[in-house]
Formats: C-alpha cells, sequence, structure tokens
C-alpha cells in the first residue's frame, strides 16, 4: 500500500510547472522537466493493471492554494476529485476546523506491506528527495501518518469539500 501526504496525486503538468518555477535556487528548463518527468513516471504505477491501494492526505490548506491561478488551480481540484474515484484510491482531507495533528512538514510517500521491515518513506523536501528505511524513522512516520488519518474527513465528505473549494476558485 501506498501512503502520500502531500498534494501531488492532483498536480497535472501546468500546476508542476508553476511550482518548480518557485523553486530556490531557480531550476534550469531540462531540470524543471526531468523533475516533472520523475514525477509523471512515479505517478505510473497508479495505472497499472493491477494498481496497489493507494491513499493520499492533503490539508485543507493545500488546496485553497491557487498556483498558477484560479484555471490551473481549479483544474487541479476537479482532477483530484476524479482521480479519487478510483477504486483504489482513497483520497482524505484534513480541514481547518479539524483536531490539531502532527506534521510531516513536507511531502512523505510511505509504501508498506506484510513486512514491515521491508517498509520505505520518500520525503520530498526543499533540497531533494530523501529515501527513510530505518525502522526508528519509519516507525515515526508511521505514527504520524495514524494520527493524521485519524484527522481527515471520509473520502465522501473529502471530495464533497474539494468541491466546494473548486467552485469557489
Amino acid at each position: 500500500m501506498l501512503i502520500r501526504v502531500g498534494h501531488q496525486l492532483g498536480r497535472q503538468k501546468l500546476g508542476d510547472v508553476t511550482l518548480f518555477r518557485q523553486v530556490v535556487p531557480a531550476l534550469r528548463p531540462h531540470e524543471i522537466e526531468y523533475r516533472i518527468s520523475h514525477r509523471i513516471k512515479r505517478q505510473a504505477v497508479l495505472h497499472r493493471e493491477q494498481p496497489p491501494p493507494y491513499t493520499a492526505i492533503i490539508h485543507e490548506a493545500a488546496l485553497r492554494m491557487r498556483f498558477g491561478g484560479r484555471e490551473v488551480a481549479r483544474a487541479q481540484l476537479d482532477h483530484l476529485v476524479k482521480v479519487s474515484q478510483q477504486p483504489q484510491i482513497t483520497l482524505r482531507v484534513i480541514p481547518f476546523d479539524g483536531t490539531a495533528f502532527p506534521t510531516v512538514g513536507h511531502g512523505l510517500d510511505y509504501a508498506h506491506g506484510p513486512v514491515p521491515e521491508l517498509d520505505t518513506g520518500q520525503l520530498d523536501a526543499a533540497h531533494g528527495s530523501e529515501l527513510v528505511d530505518a525502522v526508528a524513522q519509519l516507525t515515526k512516520y508511521r505514527l504520524i501518518l495514524d494520527r493524521m488519518e485519524r484527522a481527515t474527513l471520509e473520502p465522501d465528505a473529502s471530495r464533497e469539500l474539494i468541491h466546494r473549494i473548486a467552485r469557489d476558485t
């Protein structure tokens, strides 16, 4: 099972270009294309013949950001709703009016399965991606993810909130 904390599930190429143009120091055009290509390839796992279960946890604040302007933001929100209707994808939103929760502070992909020692995390930080496989770190991130998931809306309520935000965007 894959768990994603962040907003990449909803990103489309135009949104990625806008996001990567904000990086300091500035990225060269070929570096932006490389990073976008990597994200597209990473999402391909969701479109396999038998895709793994995938859970995305997104804070309402990330949904209200308008990288690229209203049209880009609305397209990304509509895309999130569309992909969240796939049976293997669960999208959960942490609402502003929810309870306090611990945060990882950056994007996190967490892949886990029946053998916990093989779990792996990938942190997306300002300096780039970092793989995490130490038991102590994975235990910490798994605890954070469990607490975050308890702070989220149910999937149907999450989709409805995204619909409302898209209408207001």
